[in-house]
């Protein structure tokens, strides 16, 4: 069904048979109820052309069309299972990268006590760059990336990062030296700290956006799945063929992403519409009426083009700066939350408190926790809201780490003062880690897909991904050094203080993105606060 027919279908005749009337009726109608689903801002307008080319109609007829306008019931024949299979498939390269974090955790016992099959030794302070050097490659990467996102597509992007990573792998499994391994981290964290930014905007641009949120929660599930996944493997295989399973994973993720479409906006973007209208039926179905959504994606596209700017100009308009400013503060937020911090001191925390729990088995515990909080998120994400999980995240958070941090302040003055509470930094420990895999853990993610506009999406992303990944390798190389001069009670205090700063941020600066279409979030975002409001009834009886 095309635009035209819409268009066409108006009120020419003033003697129409009410047969077609009433199919009339109904095209407007679908039409309608698939702009307010998408955000489609061409059908709203469909139904006030028509409404104007009726004025010369009868009252009468004008009142019957609205009528049946109004209560008949046109059913939107979307289909919603081919698009989770093709965020699933993009959250493959999140279970990917999942295993490159979590691989350090069974790996450095082994490593650096010698029982490893490398034939040179390790250092506890140089395997210790071997975690950071992931972080640096994951930072340097998020710009560039950025540039070739909008270059060859989201797909074919995704899919060439599957090199770097059995590249880092093979140099990691048959490392002759600490240097190489320095490498073959850095070339991991490449492609990990790039499927960062790709994956979550390929997610945001395929899916409907009453279930954006549920399909954009799937990378921080996948990454805590890939940890877990290595967790579990790290407690019954060596370091070897740990390593030679996770990099197969990569293989297997193009294998099955080589299947799934390109971005339908990308493809609009390069002009190539009848490939667009392929992915959107691939994702949607054959039955679904793609025009309204298509001819939104093309409006989008004519207006980025004839306010086209360079990258400088782009990232200067306002409502740049302000996605902008949300979307770094809540990465600066998540990482001061200090959920390294919390992770480092974990197998501290089960030992002090006596559980009799190996250390092998409490990552395992955490990392359990972890998928299933997030789990609980991607459920729940387009019910409750991203502020509402990111204000209740936060605020127990702070109140974690303030806990844990007292427990440590206590047993750095007398020991034998907290012999009775072991319980105290277990249970903060759980709670910690449960609500920022709920709120603060997936929804910076998620709303960094969300927040830019199509033009300066693909480097305004690749910022706050740098961004990330630069706190996070500064926070994991400075977090000993704050213990040692603050000591861990009052370092944890800072960690929950900035947290609380987090809580009001989100409060009076992040806006609910829950059930948007990306259009109507920029025109938000520009100060256009009813842009999302779509009465087409109203509109047409006004006329």
């Amino acid at each position: 069904m095309s635009t035209a027919s819409y268009s066409n279908s108006s009120g020419d005749e003033p003697n129409k048979k009410p047969d077609a009337q009433n199919e009339e009726s109904s095209h407007l109608l679908e039409a309608t109820e698939n702009g307010v689903k998408y955000g489609s801002r061409q059908a709203v307008k469909i139904v006030k052309s028509n409404a104007n080319e009726s004025a010369n109609a009868s009252l009468q007829d004008q009142e019957n069309l609205l009528g049946n306008m109004v209560h008949t019931s046109t059913e939107n024949k979307s289909k919603t299972l081919p698009q989770y299979v093709a965020a699933l498939a993009a959250a493959g390269g999140a279970f990917a990268a999942g295993t490159l974090l979590g691989w350090t955790s069974p790996a450095e016992t082994s490593i650096v006590d010698g029982s490893a099959n490398y034939d040179f030794d390790v250092s506890t302070e140089q395997f210790s760059w071997v975690g950071a050097f992931m972080t640096l490659g994951a930072a340097c990467v998020c710009i560039p990336i950025g540039f070739l996102i909008n270059q060859i597509g989201r797909k074919w992007t995704m899919l060439l990062l599957v090199l770097p990573f059995i590249v880092g792998w093979a140099m990691l499994i048959w490392a002759q030296n600490v240097v190489m391994m320095y490498v073959a981290r850095f070339i991991l964290g490449i492609a990990g700290g790039a499927f960062c930014v790709t994956a979550p905007m390929y997610t945001g641009e395929i899916a409907q956006k009453d279930i954006r949120g549920t399909l954009g929660s799937f990378f921080q599930l996948m990454i805590t799945i890939g940890i877990l996944f290595v967790y579990g493997l790290g407690a019954g295989l060596n370091v070897f063929w740990l390593s030679i399973i996770c990099g197969l994973i990569p293989i297997v993720f193009g294998v099955i992403f080589f299947f799934m479409p390109e971005s339908p906006t990308y493809l609009v973007s390069k002009g190539r519409s009848e490939s667009a209208v392929q992915s959107i039926q691939w994702l949607r179905g054959k039955e679904y009426d793609y025009a309204p959504e298509l001819e939104e994606l093309h409006q989008t596209d004519r207006e980025i083009r004839e306010q086209r700017v360079n990258i400088w100009a782009a990232l200067t308009r306002p409502v740049t700066i302000k996605a902008m400013s949300i979307s770094l503060g809540l990465m600066f937020f998540q990482q001061v939350s200090g959920i390294n911090a919390v992770i480092f001191y974990s197998e501290g925390i089960f030992e002090a408190a006596k559980t009799g729990i190996d250390s092998s088995l409490s990552t395992i515990l955490i990392g359990v926790m972890q998928v299933v909080a997030t789990l609980a998120s991607t459920i729940v994400v387009d019910k409750l809201g991203r502020r509402l999980l990111l204000l209740a995240s936060g605020i127990v958070m702070a109140l974690s780490t303030t806990a844990i941090g007292v427990y440590f302040f206590l047993k750095d003055q007398d020991e034998n003062s907290v012999a009775n509470l072991g319980w105290l930094p277990v249970a903060s420990l759980c709670i910690f880690i449960i609500m920022f895999s709920i709120g603060y853990g997936p929804v910076p993610w998620l709303m960094m897909g969300e927040l830019f506009a199509t033009d300066i999406k693909g480097f305004a992303g690749s910022i706050a991904g740098t961004t990330n990944w630069v706190l996070a390798f500064i926070i994991t190389k400075t977090f000993k050094n704050l213990t040692e001069g603050l000591g861990s009670g009052p370092t944890f205090w800072l960690f929950s203080g900035l947290t609380v700063v987090g809580v009001f941020f989100v409060f009076f600066v992040v806006p609910e993105t829950k059930g948007k279409s990306l259009n109507e979030i920029q025109q938000e975002l520009a100060g256009n606060q009813n842009a999302s409001s779509l009465q087409p009834e109203n509109n047409g009886a006004k006329k």
